[in-house]
């Protein structure tokens, strides 16, 4: 596992690359509306930068590569101009959120400002034991509901668990680019899954999960301010790898205009992801996947490995 870290504009983008991870289960996903039926279908979201961290736009299926477990599989279709996005934005209500939630507040009010009113959906869900849906997915969501004005943060964290659940949610919304937004400190103290059985349940539908860490100055790896020792934040570790394994990454934000560029970051790469497909071999266990570009200088994400024909993870 290789972690990357690039700081920009004051925040922190965490990327880790896990390949072939033992006993991660996960992936083959719900399919996309132009997506042959009929065969087992893998489906991977990926994202292509080049050398400039800028978006690349136009490639075909010719100009990708995908190895499973170290074989190369035939691409059977590719997708970059879908409907619209179907985001569920989930903000953490926990104790330990006390003097932060006004903060994941501002944050999710970024994320729905960059949404195109016209064709791009959202839902927003609370969690700290439990979730509760706040606001169904409906398209043109535009501020969040009136009760989270009115929530007092209280009890222990279910992160892991939360996760899950609303990964299997939004993943129900076909036709669409999907992801799963996590507004949090990082804390999690009463999840019954393990994070590798979240990032299973996630990719198993193509969810990537996008963690952004709403902390102060001090408690944020990239500030000047910060008392944290590299390795040591709660989104250098378990989190971060979540994210990973799902095709997703991490930003941590302290202040306005951090927490504007990361809802905007996290907005634009949905928008420029590629939906590739490929059939699975078939053989039973995991898969490690690595998708990369034919063209040597292009940067391509995408989750790490999909698990087949055995049962997946559960949300309690």
């Amino acid at each position: 596992m290789s972690p990357i870290k690039l700081t920009a504009g004051g925040f922190i983008l965490t990327l880790t690359f896990a390949w072939g991870l033992p006993g991660l289960k996960a992936q083959a996903q719900a399919p996309a509306a132009a997506f042959k039926a009929g065969v087992e279908l893998v489906r991977i979201a990926a994202v292509v930068r080049d050398q400039k961290g800028r978006f690349v736009r136009d490639l075909t299926a010719s100009d990708f590569e995908v190895l499973d477990a170290g074989r190369v599989r035939a691409i059977s279709d590719l997708q970059n101009d879908l409907a619209g996005i179907s985001l569920a934005v989930l903000i953490d209500v926990s104790g330990s959120m006390e003097g932060h939630l006004p903060s994941a507040r501002e944050a999710a009010t970024h994320v729905l400002s960059w949404l195109d009113t016209t064709r791009d959906e959202a839902a927003i869900f609370t969690f700290d034991t439990h979730l509760d849906e706040r606001a169904p997915f409906s398209t043109g969501l535009r501020a969040l509901p009136d009760s989270l004005a009115r929530v007092v943060p209280f009890g222990a964290t279910s992160i892991y668990d939360a996760i899950a659940q609303t990964a299997r949610r939004v993943g129900a919304r076909e036709g669409r680019r999907r992801a799963v937004i996590v507004l949090t400190d990082g804390a999690d103290n009463a999840s019954h899954l393990k994070p590798e059985d979240v990032s299973a349940m996630a990719s198993s539908i193509d969810v990537p999960v996008y963690i952004f860490g709403i902390v102060p100055s001090i408690d944020n790896p990239s500030a000047e301010a910060s008392t944290h020792a590299i390795g040591s934040s709660a989104f250098e570790g378990p989190l971060a790898d979540l994210a990973a394994w799902t095709g997703g990454h991490v930003f941590v934000a302290s202040t306005p205009g951090q927490r504007s560029a990361a809802a905007r970051q996290i907005v634009d790469e949905l928008r420029h992801q590629y939906l590739i497909a490929f059939e699975s071999s078939g053989a039973m266990g995991w898969h490690p996947l690595v998708v990369r570009a034919r063209n040597k200088d292009l940067i391509v994400r995408a989750r790490s490995g999909y698990i087949a024909g055995q049962s997946r993870p559960t949300a309690q």
